[in-house]
């Protein structure tokens, strides 16, 4: 009787995956209803991407961890979990980086560029090595890789956090030296000063995900389920990383109706 009722599948709807896989699937219609209100470029599409990744990422987890299936499309369902894991975690990124490939010039174009560039390698190189061993963990259906994949975790989260703190320090310096020599900018105070605190808010909430992630799966014991308190401390950080977009979405809003009243 407890053999059969461990094997049982658990409901979709019973489970973290399906709400946060939701979260990433009202996040695109709101970030379709914000590109109705302004218009389609690669600022304004990130929120989408990278929700529209975490919503798949999320429904195939459960595919994958928890549905009892063939050993194939379970390994599929893994990869493709990750891949999609890889887009929406490192793809918000993009947003500062769409801002400052327009700002930026010679120099300090190229330095950025050479340093996001160097982090966003290193990210998927993880990413890699975490979907390779999963894959291998998954096949032989024991977990062997877990103890590796746990601490390839703490090197993708802190990466993540490095590469938004580069970014963002890039985008107050150049706020600040541009608030420094230019009368238009200093008229647009208000606008001017939502920049700066947004950024600041975007980069205090990615290395806050990011370092509690990173710290989180120091203790991890199992796989895709939160069974200690290490691992719905985890299952939250990741719940805010998943309303993130949102956050992206004030911004764009914000941003033009404050620089339509100036």
């Amino acid at each position: 009787m407890s053999d059969a009722a461990a094997t049982v599948k658990p409901v979709y709807f019973e489970l973290s995956w399906s709400i946060l896989s939701s979260i990433g699937m009202i996040n695109v219609l709101y970030g379709l209803l914000i590109v109705g209100i302004t218009s389609l470029n690669p600022i304004s599409a990130v929120p989408i991407v990278v929700s529209t990744a975490g919503a798949l990422a999320n429904g195939l987890c459960y595919y994958s961890a928890y549905g009892h299936y063939s050993p194939i499309p379970t390994v599929v369902a893994g990869v493709f979990a990750d891949a999609f894991w890889l887009v929406q975690e490192a793809g918000v990124s993009f947003y500062s980086y769409q801002i400052l490939t327009r700002v930026l010039a010679h120099r300090e174009r190229k330095l950025f560029l050479g340093c996001f560039w160097t982090m966003i390698t290193i990210i998927v190189c993880i990413r890699l090595m975490i979907l390779s061993s999963r894959v291998l963990d998954n096949l032989n259906s024991t977990s062997t890789y877990q103890y590796r994949i746990d601490h390839l975790h703490i090197g993708y989260f802190t990466s993540i956090a490095i590469i938004e703190s580069i970014s963002s320090a890039f985008l107050l310096r150049i706020f600040l030296a541009a608030k420094r020599t230019s009368l238009e900018v200093r008229s647009k105070g208000n606008l001017f000063q939502h920049l700066v605190r947004s950024t600041e808010i975007r980069v205090a909430s990615l290395g806050l995900v990011g370092i509690t992630r990173a710290i989180t799966y120091t203790f991890q014991t199992t796989a895709q389920s939160a069974e200690s308190v290490a691992n719905e401390v985890d299952r939250f950080a990741y719940t805010l990383e998943c309303m993130f977009p949102i956050l992206l979405m004030i911004d764009i809003l914000a941003s033009r109706m404050l620089g339509g009243n100036q």
